[in-house]
C-alpha cells in the first residue's frame, strides 16, 4: 500500500513530530511504502527535516497565503500524486491540508485522510478569519474520505461547523517515544547549568514564545507566586518571535533571576528538561491536544492546563493535574501553591498521569491504529491497478 503524507512545514512542534513519527513507524510495517512531502521549514522554531532522508520538499508550499505560490504548490502536488499514484494521501496542518486534499482529489487518489491537530477556527481569532477558515475547511471536507483527530474536542468542533459526518472521524492520540520521559531524572548538573538550585521549585512551560500560548498569564501571577514562594523558578522551553518581549518583561518585574529561558532544544533533549521540572503548566488558548501535557505526565510531573480544546482529555482534574477555565489567574495561583506545598499531592497526580500516558500514548499504539484505519479505508474503495 502506498501512503503519502503532506505537511506544510517540519518545524519542531507537536503536529510535525506526530507526522514524522507516523511516517517512520509506518515504514516498518510490511507492505507499506510511505513518503513524506513538506514545504520549507524556516523561522526560529527549528527544523526536523534532517530526520527523514527521503523527505520530498516542495518550496512553493509556504505557510502564509500567497495566491501565486499556492497555485504552483497545488499543481506540483497534483503532479507528484499522478506520478507516484498513492493509495492514500494523508494531509496535516492548514495550508497542506487544503492544497493537499484538493490536489489528491484532482489526481484521482482513492482515499484522502486529514488529521486535525488543532482548530483552524475558534474564539482565538476574529469573525472574518473564522468565516474564511470554516469555508475553506468545508470545501476541503468534500474531498476528504476520513478525518483523524488527536482529541474528541476536535471532532465536536468540526462537526458543529458542518464538516463531515461523525462516522468519518477517528480519534488517535498523538503518540511519542515514552522511554526517555519515563526514565527522566532530576539532574542536579543540568539544574546548575541553567542556574537552578537543587531546592528550587521549577514550574515548566514547553511552548513557542508567541501569542496565544499563555506566557503572559504566568508573568501576571509571577510577582505574587515568588513573594509567597521565593524558591520558585519558571523554566521556558522553546523559542519564538516574542522571546525578547518576555525577557524584557522579566526584567521589568525585577524577576529575571526567576525566569530561565532554555531556548530552542531538539526533541530528544526535552525529556532531560522535563526531568528537572516539578510541574508543568500549559495555558494555550489554541491547541488540539497539547503534546507537552502527556510528555510531562510520562515524566511523572503533575500538570496545570486551561480547559481549551483537548487539554481536558489528558489533564484530568485532581487525577493528573488541575484543569482551569481560560484566564483563571486566581485558580492558577492556588493550584501552583497546592503543588508547591504538598509533595504527596505532586507524587499522586504524577503517578496517575504516568500510568495514563503509558497506556494511551506510545508511538507503537498510534502507528498500529493508523495501520488499522488505512486497511479499513482501503477495503472500502476499489483497488487501482498499477500499469
Amino acid at each position: 500500500m502506498r501512503i503519502t503524507h503532506v505537511i506544510t512545514r517540519l518545524i519542531i512542534g507537536g503536529a510535525q513530530e506526530n507526522t514524522l513519527s507516523s511516517v517512520l513507524g509506518l515504514r516498518q510495517k510490511p507492505g507499506f511504502e510511505v513518503q513524506l512531502i513538506s514545504g520549507p521549514s524556516t523561522g526560529p522554531e527549528g527544523s526536523l527535516e534532517s530526520l527523514d532522508p527521503q523527505l520530498i520538499l516542495v518550496p512553493s508550499l509556504v505557510r502564509p497565503v500567497h495566491p501565486y505560490l499556492d497555485f504552483v504548490a497545488l499543481r506540483q502536488l497534483e503532479q507528484i500524486f499522478r506520478r507516484s499514484r498513492p493509495d492514500i494521501v494523508h494531509t496535516h496542518s492548514g495550508k497542506a491540508g487544503i492544497l493537499g486534499r484538493l490536489a489528491a482529489s484532482k489526481a484521482g487518489v482513492p482515499v484522502i485522510v486529514h488529521t486535525i491537530h488543532g482548530p483552524s477556527f475558534g474564539n482565538f481569532q476574529n469573525a472574518f478569519a473564522n468565516l474564511l477558515f470554516r469555508a475553506a475547511e468545508r470545501r476541503a471536507g468534500r474531498f476528504t474520505s476520513h478525518f483523524v483527530t488527536v482529541a474528541d474536542a476536535m471532532t465536536g468542533q468540526y462537526l458543529a461547523a458542518g464538516i463531515g459526518q461523525r462516522e468519518q472521524y477517528t480519534k488517535i492520540f498523538s503518540g511519542f517515544n515514552l522511554h526517555p520521559y519515563l526514565s527522566a531524572k532530576n539532574d542536579p548538573a543540568l539544574r546548575a547549568t541553567l542556574g537552578i538550585a537543587p531546592d528550587d521549585f521549577v514550574i515548566g512551560k514547553i511552548a513557542r514564545l508567541f501569542k496565544l500560548k499563555g506566557h503572559d498569564d504566568l508573568f501576571a501571577i509571577a510577582p505574587e507566586v515568588v513573594r509567597q514562594h521565593p524558591r520558585v523558578k519558571f523554566l521556558f522551553v522553546g523559542d519564538g518571535a516574542w522571546r525578547a518581549k518576555f525577557e524584557a518583561k522579566a526584567r521589568s518585574l525585577n524577576l529575571e533571576k526567576h525566569f530561565v529561558f532554555a531556548g530552542l532544544v531538539r526533541p530528544d533533549e526535552v525529556p532531560r528538561l522535563v526531568g528537572i521540572m516539578d510541574t508543568l503548566v500549559h495555558l494555550s488558548l489554541r491547541e488540539g491536544l497539547p503534546r507537552a501535557l502527556p510528555q510531562a505526565l510520562a515524566g511523572g510531573k503533575p500538570v496545570i492546563a486551561y480547559d481549551c480544546d483537548g487539554a481536558r482529555e489528558v489533564c484530568l482534574h485532581d487525577q493528573t493535574g488541575f484543569l482551569l477555565p481560560p484566564g483563571d489567574l486566581r485558580g492558577l495561583k492556588e493550584a501552583l501553591s497546592r503543588l508547591i506545598e504538598n509533595v504527596t499531592l505532586r507524587q499522586r497526580l504524577g503517578q496517575t498521569g504516568r500510568d495514563f500516558v503509558r497506556e494511551h500514548f506510545s508511538t507503537d499504539r498510534m502507528v498500529d491504529q493508523l495501520e488499522a484505519l488505512y486497511l479499513k479505508l482501503a477495503t472500502a474503495h476499489p483497488k487501482r491497478q498499477d500499469g
